[in-house]
């Protein structure tokens, strides 16, 4: 399942696309959206958020589309005038002069003003997102440290996008063997150097997985590139210490750590 850098790349090919340009043609499947169609040709997409799995589309005229790609929402892009071979149900298709981009299979889908925008419930509910450059280190571990969170095991509190929005199981698997620490601590149960640790691992490697994941850098060999270091590696050596790579559930998802050198 896709996690925040998956769902940043993708709001990167669609603003690639279509950012700035002004939109010739609307379509919305749900019948309460169609209103907005000609509300929305002529104007242009400013800027994509995500938050978690949720992308923001902001128009230039103060409007605000809403989407959640739940588990079976995705984003293509096209040629203007095209679509895409596809068992998959069309729920949005908003095209400029050149390309167009199309949702399929979501039906968490909602057009929204300013206020609305503010007050919207998942957007309440859910934590800053991890690829939110603006997001530091020591506002995440304040989160860690607030009393919502402290107590909150890591197997658990990781998968939460209350606290920080983009954090999946593959993520939570790799920041915690990066720390190494065992997924039953809290961050209360942490010396002030493992929090400093966690804090940064936070960030540094969902966006360092953003950053090069799927790419090759000719310059760097293999170094830039991300890769998994006990994510899907039971029964391998871990590369920092040699022991025996493990697997188990935790929170209902597959967990993999390293006896060795996680405590």
């Amino acid at each position: 399942m896709p996690e925040g850098p998956e769902i940043r790349r993708a709001a990167d090919k669609l603003e690639a696309a279509v950012l700035n340009k002004a939109l010739t043609e609307i379509w919305f499947a749900f019948p309460q959206l169609k209103p907005f169609e000609q509300t929305l040709v002529g104007q242009s997409i400013e800027r994509i958020e995500t938050r978690g799995k949720a992308l923001l589309l902001h128009f230039s005229n103060g409007l605000t589309m809403y989407s959640h790609n739940q588990l079976y929402g995705v984003w293509r892009v096209v040629d203007a005038g095209e679509t895409t071979d596809t068992t998959r149900v069309l729920r949005v298709r908003l095209q400029t002069a050149d390309k167009a981009i199309l949702l399929y299979s979501a039906s968490d889908i909602e057009i929204l003003n300013g206020d609305q925008l503010l007050k919207h419930p998942f957007l309440l509910r859910v934590g800053p997102d991890v690829l939110d450059m603006t997001l530091t280190a020591e506002q995440v571990k304040a989160r860690l440290l607030s009393a919502r969170f402290r107590r909150r095991q890591f197997s658990s509190l990781l998968l939460d996008q209350a606290f920080l929005a983009g954090l999946g199981n593959y993520l939570r698997v790799e920041i915690l063997w990066a720390v190494g620490i065992l997924a039953h601590h809290n961050a209360q149960s942490l010396t002030p150097e493992q929090l400093d640790k966690l804090s940064h691992a936070l960030l540094d490697i969902p966006r360092f997985s953003y950053n090069t994941r799927g790419t090759v850098d000719e310059n760097k060999h293999h170094g830039a590139i991300f890769s998994f270091k006990v994510f899907h590696r039971a029964g391998e050596k871990c590369e920092r210490c040699g022991a025996i790579i493990e697997k188990t559930m935790l929170s209902s998802r597959p967990f993999y750590w390293c006896p060795g050198c996680q405590h």
